[in-house]
């Protein structure tokens, strides 16, 4: 099969595609056909800096990066209950660790899928994993964003802020969204009730007694900023890195919960984000896409930083 790896951290010109064996697979997982994968800045980074890689992925080499697919599956493990044979699943494999989804086949423990729903496409499929469901965990499980909360999103326009919004808003929320004027209709559109033009505007002197916090970029003062602007008692969820010292403590003497959050595979939490967008609750916006062979182009468009949603990859 056709697939590519990565035999140290580096430059895109590090990604070489290769022919190599199908995975066989576990009791516990499923084999599944990739027809789509996204990408979202782990992806780069970890190609990129060799901490990174070494975290995920330990001392092994060659790697195959990847974690967000969708696809159908060929191959079902003995102890695999609920799914079967020609299943459309979508998911996020095994993060944090090997993901290996930069691949034509890749092997997926069975808890960290669920079924397509079948008015969505692949490309919006493999989109919503990783950054939906980094929305939904910290903003439902840790959150518990509920009716008349007040939220803040930093990076409202992105691929984690785009789903934070529709989720925030289906839950009943009044949603403060930052992005570029650039941006200003899409961040709308997604639900945002008041945009903020974080180029001209500063977010602290439109925001008061904030419920929930979510951080989804990196530098600056936001962090800090973000403490005065919520309230007492209230949650700010960072997922850019681990929050400064002077932050943690500056939140502890308000009686905010601050904290840095990694997202996790999980098949119950998917089918939650499946049956928002079988509903049409929840979409993926898929602002570009690339072709297998073109993932290196994938991964230099991200780094800019300036992706409105999410980008797909077709196998």
């Amino acid at each position: 099969m056709k697939a590519i790896v990565l035999n140290e951290a580096g430059n895109v010109d590090n990604l070489k595609a290769v022919d190599i064996s199908k995975p066989t697979i576990k009791s516990n997982e499923v084999l599944v056909k990739t027809i789509s994968l996204s990408i979202n800045p782990v992806d780069y980074k970890a190609r990129s800096n060799s901490g990174t890689l070494s975290w995920l992925f330990g001392e092994d080499r060659p790697v195959i990066l990847g974690w967000d697919l969708s696809g159908t599956i060929v191959e079902v493990g003995e102890n695999v209950t609920d799914f079967k044979i020609g299943d459309a699943v979508f998911g996020m494999a095994n993060f944090p660790g090997k993901g290996n989804a930069y691949a034509a086949f890749v092997a997926v423990p069975s808890a960290h899928l669920t079924l397509k729903p079948t008015n969505i496409s692949h490309q919006e499929a493999a989109s919503a994993a990783l950054a939906a469901l980094t929305a939904w965990q910290t903003l439902i499980k840790k959150g518990n964003v509920k009716k008349g909360d007040k939220v803040l999103i930093h990076g409202a326009s992105g691929g984690v802020g785009h789903y934070a919004t529709q989720i925030a808003k289906h839950f009943g929320a009044y949603v403060y969204g930052t992005s570029s004027a650039k941006n200003k209709a899409f961040v709308l559109q997604n639900g945002v009730d008041k945009h903020v033009d974080y180029t001209t505007e500063n977010f602290s002197e439109i925001v008061s007694d904030a419920d929930f916090v979510l951080n989804t970029v990196t530098g600056g003062d936001l962090i800090s900023k973000s403490i005065d602007v919520t309230k007492t008692g209230g949650i700010i969820v960072t997922i850019s890195g681990n929050p400064a010292a002077d932050d943690i403590d500056k939140a502890k003497s308000k009686g905010v919960d601050l904290s840095f959050a990694l997202v996790a595979s999980s098949g119950a939490d998917m089918s939650q984000i499946a049956q928002l967008m079988e509903k049409g609750i929840l979409k993926s916006h898929v602002s570009r896409t690339f072709s297998f062979e073109e993932i290196g182009e994938a991964h230099l468009y991200l780094e800019k930083g300036r992706t409105v949603g999410k980008i797909a990859v077709n196998m």
